[in-house]
């Protein structure tokens, strides 16, 4: 394979990404433009072999999605509606915990928490929210509220971001998932989510939990009305975002459902696994700076995930019990996956595989 890539049209990035040199933006772009996704594989796995070897880790999760109630309503977005649509809904605090006790005896490693941004529901409703997860499974790490909902708190409040994040740690929060940055172009925020924060804003509130020791993950969703060089532009920007804080656990490209979204008449086709692959293989060739890469494979399927493996993934993340979001915009991918599945498909496409807990800590290794 190496003796192919050496006479590809990408072979002058060869040596650099063996030498472990930092890829530029116009090398970016070449990747991005290219049609040699085996290349591109080849030279992401370089990296992913020289950062983890063989090692694929995964996670025992649960998803909990308090309610689909939100003020933005966003173009790209077919998860939040009004609160008088018939599909609204929002979960009572005993509905939380009925949902965590629910959980409890699969002992999941981490509850992941993500909603809409509720006219109604206070601050101190997403208080007793954590302290209601951590009072029933007080080992589990808490990964909650994107930056989009983190900015919402503080307007909610009055408080600056950082007491915002050292009041809900406090009450469990563990770290922040990556959703809400999309694409950073002020180009293409407004067309897709004109009431959300910037990716300035986006990149701010990151960058003060990471201040905070709070680690992060960081999330691009392509395929929409976004150009390559935004593409690029975006993961330079993370790049830089890493270099500065350093609270980044890891990327996950998102590729975009159009179904039931307020884009769908633009004709906009669902990726294919030949855009997936290429963005996550990029993603790990420019992101020098984060350890981990993540095929989310409630997104792009628990097939097209374990070839990712070899495109440069580490991660593919876990039993993610009862996704919504993605599925509101029409995955048809399954909403969970057990321990004995996942192991089998990290096994069979020749990898380690290892159960991790949200900051990459090791949990189990023998299966």
């Amino acid at each position: 394979m190496k003796e192919y890539v050496a006479r590809s049209e990408l072979a002058d990035l060869l040596p650099k990404v063996e030498a472990g040199k930092r890829l530029t933006a116009a090398d970016g772009l070449r990747l991005f433009q290219s049609t040699d996704l085996l290349a591109i594989g080849y030279l992401a796995n370089i990296v992913r072999h020289r950062k983890h070897g063989s090692n694929v880790y995964f996670i025992n999760n649960w998803h909990i999605n308090p309610t689909n109630i939100c003020i933005n309503r966003c173009k790209l977005c077919a998860f939040g509606v009004d609160k008088d649509d018939p599909s609204a809904y929002e979960m009572t605090l005993d509905q939380v915990e009925a949902k965590v006790w629910e959980a409890a005896p699969s002992n999941p490693s981490e509850v992941h928490i993500v909603g809409g941004l509720h006219p109604e529901l206070p601050f101190d409703w997403q208080i007793a929210l954590l302290q209601t997860v951590r009072r029933i499974l007080p080992a589990a790490h808490i990964q909650a509220f994107t930056a989009v909902e983190i900015d919402y708190f503080a307007r909610q409040t009055g408080q600056p971001v950082r007491e915002v994040l050292n009041t809900l740690r406090e009450a469990g929060l563990g770290s922040l998932p990556g959703g809400g940055a999309e694409i950073f172009s002020p180009r293409v925020r407004p067309l897709i989510c004109e009431k959300k924060i910037s990716g300035e804003r986006w990149l701010e509130v990151h960058g003060e939990a990471h201040r905070l020791g709070i680690r992060t993950n960081a999330t691009m969703l392509y395929g929409h009305v976004e150009t390559l060089e935004e593409r690029v532009d975006h993961l330079i920007r993370l790049r830089e975002q890493q270099d500065r804080t350093g609270g980044f656990l890891t990327f996950i490209p998102l590729g975009f459902y159009p179904r039931n979204t307020g884009l769908v008449n633009l004709g906009i086709a669902r990726t294919t696994g030949y855009d997936d692959l290429k963005c996550l293989a990029i993603g790990r060739l420019l992101l020098d700076n984060i350890d981990h890469i993540k095929a989310f494979w409630i997104m792009i399927g628990a097939k097209l995930a374990q070839v990712s493996l070899a495109f440069g993934v580490d991660d593919i993340d876990g039993t993610v019990i009862e996704e919504k979001i993605m599925h509101a915009a029409g995955a048809d991918t399954g909403q969970a996956l057990t321990r004995s599945r996942l192991v089998a498909m990290i096994r069979a496409a020749g990898c380690v595989p290892l159960e991790r807990d949200t900051l990459y800590n090791i949990v189990r290794k023998e299966f």
